[in-house]
């Protein structure tokens, strides 16, 4: 299939999961104290770190404010999940340049995936990335740093929310290796 055509689905797929479906899931870590936050899982982040290792960083800004500003129109959030997506497109090449051993120019064709990193390598890279999205828009979100303990905790259980997710859909959306004995 097309690398544009897939990653039209894949914008799509990913898009309609997020607001359908993962947007109505409230999920609390503990029991009901009212003073502890619900966590949404954001899954769609997944489509910048899955691009092709090869797409210029200007693309990557571009794909990143569609992306942020889609959500935002189904989440009315005024622009905030556009901000910590540009941000995190803007880093990625970066990120990925620290974390792989070759040069980006020499995965041509390939993406970031478990299969073409590693597990550690995907998951750090993600990892980041996804913590640093979470920091930036809950941090705007939440406009202050009177509470701090209350936005960290948020920050790192969505987080590792958003991780599960992710791996989720790694798991039931990738093609795995099948080694033959």
């Amino acid at each position: 299939m097309n690398v544009y055509i897939k990653n039209i689905l894949r914008f799509c797929i990913i898009i309609l999961l997020q607001v359908l479906i993962l947007n109505k899931i409230t999920l609390r870590w503990w029991s009901e104290p009212s003073h502890f936050p619900i966590f949404i899982p954001y899954v769609y982040l997944l489509f910048i770190l899955l691009l092709p290792f090869e797409t210029p960083v200007w693309a990557l800004l571009i794909i990143g404010l569609a992306l942020g500003l889609t959500v935002d129109t189904f989440m009315n959030t005024a622009g905030m999940h556009a901000c910590a997506t540009i941000l995190v497109a803007y880093l990625r090449t970066n990120v990925l340049s620290a974390l792989l051993p070759r040069n980006l120019s020499e995965y041509s064709g390939q993406h970031p995936s478990i299969k073409s990193m590693g597990w550690m390598p995907f998951l750090v890279y993600s990892g980041f990335l996804i913590i640093l999205h979470h920091f930036v828009f809950f941090t705007i979100e939440l406009w202050n740093f009177t509470n701090i303990g209350f936005l960290l905790l948020k920050i790192l259980d969505s987080s590792v929310t958003s991780m599960l997710f992710i791996i989720v859909y790694l798991l039931l959306f990738t093609k795995q290796n099948t080694s033959r004995i």
